[in-house]
C-alpha cells in the first residue's frame, strides 16, 4: 500500500488565484477542514476556514494567507507509515503527493488511509494484540517471535514506537493469530518482558467502524 493508490481524486487542489469564498464553499462541499493550494503544479500549503476567518479578507486570493503545511506531503512510493506520520506531524488531516520533479500529484485523506489499511489481514484476520515495553537495546523481534511460535501461534504484524513515557523505550505492538493469549503473555513475561496491554477479540470485525477501531487499537494512536 502505497501513497500512489491512496490518492483520493475527488478532493481537488485550489488555484492560488482562486480567492477566499470558493475555498470556504469547497471546503463544506468536500467535508474537509484543509485543501491544498497549487500554483503551476506545485504546492503552496494548505488554507483552512480558520486561516481565511482570522484575516477576514474572503475575496482575497488564496495565495495571499498565511498557508501552512508546506512540508506535509509524501513521495508516490511512501509507505502507509510515512503518510501517517507527515500527518500527525503536520497535524492535518490531508497529505500531499508529489513526484521526484516535486509536481502535485494528488492529495490523501487520513481517513482514507486507515480505511484502506483496515481492510488488510494484519487487521482482518482473528487474533489478539499485545503491547510490550522493553529498551531499545534488548529489541528482538526474532527472539520475541520465537517465544510466541513455541506456543503454536504466530506474529502476524508488528508496529515499533517510541514509549512516550521512556524516550530509552520502546513499545512493541504485535497482532497475533491467537485469541487467548494467556499462555503467550506468561512465556514472555517469565522471559523478562514487561506486557503492558493486551486486546482480544470477542467476536467478528464487520462494520467499517469496528475495523477502524481495531486499527487505532492495533497503532497505539
Amino acid at each position: 500500500m502505497i501513497a500512489e493508490d491512496l490518492i483520493n481524486h475527488m478532493i481537488p487542489p485550489l488555484k492560488g488565484t482562486d480567492d477566499a469564498h470558493k475555498a470556504i464553499v469547497w471546503m463544506e462541499e468536500f467535508r474537509v477542514n484543509h485543501l491544498p493550494v497549487v500554483e503551476d503544479n506545485k504546492l503552496l500549503g494548505f488554507i483552512s476556514e480558520e486561516i481565511i476567518l482570522e484575516a477576514n479578507d474572503i475575496e482575497n486570493q488564496v495565495k495571499s494567507f498565511k498557508l501552512i503545511g508546506q512540508r506535509c506531503h509524501v513521495g508516490l512510493d511512501a509507505h502507509f507509515y510515512d503518510i501517517l506520520k507527515v500527518a500527525a506531524e503536520n497535524k492535518l488531516q490531508l497529505v500531499a503527493v508529489l513526484n521526484e520533479d516535486q509536481t502535485y500529484c494528488g492529495v490523501i485523506t487520513v481517513q482514507d488511509t486507515l480505511t484502506s489499511f483496515a481492510q488488510t489481514a494484519a487487521v482482518q484476520l482473528p487474533g489478539g494484540i499485545l503491547v510490550i515495553s522493553l529498551p531499545l537495546v534488548d529489541y528482538s523481534l526474532a527472539e520475541i517471535s520465537r517465544l510466541i511460535e513455541e506456543n503454536h501461534a504466530k506474529v502476524l504484524s508488528s508496529i515499533v514506537k517510541e514509549d512516550p513515557l521512556d524516550p530509552g523505550k520502546i513499545r512493541l505492538t504485535l497482532k497475533i493469530n491467537e485469541l487467548d493469549l494467556s499462555r503467550i503473555v506468561a512465556t514472555l513475561e517469565r522471559f523478562g518482558y514487561k506486557v503492558i496491554g493486551r486486546y482480544q477479540e470477542t467476536k467478528p470485525i464487520t462494520s467499517e467502524k469496528e475495523r477502524i477501531d481495531m486499527l487505532l487499537r492495533y497503532l497505539d494512536i
